[in-house]
């Protein structure tokens, strides 16, 4: 087992008075096997008028806040302690990734039935015939799911050039793979639009990395922001997740905070502000490792 203390605070600063602010976030750590939280709060400056925390139809914990008093920043800051443990080895991981698709398509069970609504196209993240060209290189005929999306995750990694700056949250699937570049929200639709191009159940996947990871392993990608990465349906031994950005398998040093169809249905923090003026944006992001 371990345990983080996990700090990610947003900061805006607007060019002018804001009358009135609305917003939503996604900070808050979810519960998952291999995953419990401790502890989370969140402050708010200046504090709302309104807040309430529910949970979205992914089951992933959400936070509403109305703010309805003139502002020039506003700061939202949580603390969470969360414990992990290593997942055990994925069932099934000879399973021919053609023979995972046909459970996954044909089958009647809970798994199945929720698994199939991963396999549609969402605002970011469209299946298409470039994604399925670039995909099928892994994905060989008869070859086993979890060595398949391993070698997709290899792949991306080493194709893919890591540029903070060249794509936004905007961005889709279809212009990260144009541009081979971009940062790990984009690695992770690629992957997700990889698997969902050939007909298999992904999920986009939104939480934190361990800055300091045990094994001597440095020069990890995402350490100090929010990080993504991608999760494949295992049809009889549930959701592997992989992280194109660093070419790993997830493990315990993985902080899951929400999933979702891609990037916009667990940004963050969005909402709409009533301002004429723009804003500048500062966020920071850490990740402590607590003593056993």
């Amino acid at each position: 087992m371990t345990a983080y203390r996990v700090v990610h605070t947003t900061a805006y600063t607007y060019a002018s008075e804001v009358a009135a602010s609305y917003g939503e976030a996604h900070l808050l750590p979810r519960a998952r096997p291999g995953q419990s939280c401790r502890s989370s709060q969140v402050d708010i400056d200046p504090a709302p008028l309104d807040r309430r925390e529910r949970t979205d139809f992914f089951g992933n914990r959400t936070l509403y806040f109305a703010i309805l008093e003139s502002h020039r920043r506003l700061t939202v800051r949580c603390s969470s302690e969360v414990e992990t443990t290593a997942a055990a080895p994925p069932r099934f991981a000879d399973q021919p990734w053609e023979d995972a698709r046909a459970r996954l398509h044909s089958g009647h069970d809970d798994e199945a039935v929720q698994g199939r609504q991963f396999t549609l196209d969402s605002p970011l993240v469209a299946s298409s015939p470039t994604l399925r060209d670039y995909a099928v290189r892994s994905f060989t005929p008869g070859r086993p799911l979890v060595d398949a999306l391993l070698d997709l995750n290899r792949r991306v990694h080493d194709e893919f050039e890591y540029v903070p700056g060249a794509t936004s949250v905007q961005s889709t699937v279809v212009e990260a793979l144009a541009q081979h570049r971009g940062v790990c929200q984009d690695f992770a639709h690629v992957v997700v639009g990889c698997l969902r191009s050939l007909g298999l159940a992904a999920r986009y996947v939104s939480g934190y990395l361990d800055t300091d990871p045990p094994g001597g392993r440095t020069g990890l990608q995402g350490t100090d922001a929010s990080h993504a990465w991608a999760s494949v349906l295992v049809p009889g031994a549930g959701w592997l997740d992989v992280d194109p950005t660093n070419d790993l398998l997830v493990n315990e040093g993985y902080v899951t905070v929400g999933w979702g169809r891609d990037y916009g249905d667990v940004p963050p923090l969005k909402g709409v502000i009533y301002t004429a003026g723009g804003h500048d944006l500062e966020v920071t992001v850490s990740v402590e490792r607590l003593a056993e």
